[in-house]
């Protein structure tokens, strides 16, 4: 079963029937995401926790409706009349999250996130968008807009932020897994990265010290070797013997020591040299 459908299966086992006003929003939030005509409200969908999730609701408002099935899908109707028409308080913390934890049941989806970081909700209407945006910006939570043929969506692909959209809509379970495949996918992102920038650390340094090598040579054959102070032939011997060295390393292996910058300065001169 996909991370998607094991989302709306552990949501579909919230039990919030005690409170006829959770129930009524989170059925509001079903309908934010199906159209509507002048007396029939219906909805279709493949997922059975899904439309177990909205019969129950249903039930619990003593609400008529029938379920058919429609190819592979299930179709729910039910009169719109039957549903008591009031106003939603978005100001409370659980009307609010029933109405999200409705919208995700009825038109969200969410990629595994071992592949990308994903989460959307398809709404009926710019309307709806635009409600249930001002409802999910109430717990600093970004979300964006995306727009679809007959369809208007919003979208999270910031992992944290999918972490916590799935904390508010009480899908418990599912954001410590998420969390869990989020925190390996980024680890093995970071050890990559370092393990990429050390190679072309490497390669920088295995790049110079051929060239540095290649003009002691020049200077070798050209019998500009007694140009070389001491102290440039101790480094251009050191180089020559040691072809995987750093700077920092040939610098250490002086008989008097020195740093990283003195090392560069006399290789320099060496390199100065050889283009003359």
């Amino acid at each position: 079963m996909s991370f998607s459908a094991n989302v709306k299966e552990e949501l579909s086992k919230i039990n919030i029937f005690s409170n006829a006003n959770i129930v009524k929003a989170e059925i509001y939030g079903y309908l934010l995401t199906t159209n509507t005509d002048e007396n029939k409200i219906k909805f279709l969908t493949e997922n059975e926790y899904n439309i177990n999730r909205l019969n129950k609701l249903l039930n619990k408002l003593n609400i008529n409706y029938t379920i058919k099935m429609k190819g592979k899908n299930y179709l729910i109707s039910f009169n719109k009349n039957d549903l008591e028409p009031e106003k939603i308080d978005i100001d409370n913390v659980d009307i609010a999250k029933g109405i999200v934890r409705g919208a995700f049941l009825g038109g969200g989806s969410i990629t595994e996130p071992n592949s990308r970081y994903h989460l959307e909700i398809r709404l009926s209407s710019l309307n709806a968008r635009e409600k249930i945006i001002k409802i999910i910006n109430k717990f600093n939570i970004n979300v964006k807009n995306l727009d679809r043929k007959y369809s208007y969506s919003i979208y999270i692909k910031d992992g944290e932020e999918i972490s916590k959209f799935l904390a508010l809509i009480g899908a418990n379970s599912a954001v410590l897994k998420y969390e869990d495949i989020r925190v390996l996918k980024e680890t093995k992102n970071n050890v990559n990265r370092k393990v990429n920038c050390e190679t072309a650390n490497l390669n920088k340094t295995v790049n110079a010290a051929f060239n540095q090598i290649q003009a002691i040579e020049k200077i070798k054959k050209t019998n500009k070797w007694n140009r070389l102070n001491s102290n440039l032939q101790e480094v251009a011997i050191l180089r020559l013997e040691n072809p995987e060295a750093s700077l920092e390393e040939l610098g250490k292996m002086l008989s008097e020591p020195i740093g990283k910058s003195g090392v560069n300065h006399r290789i320099k001169k060496i390199m100065e040299i050889a283009e003359n």
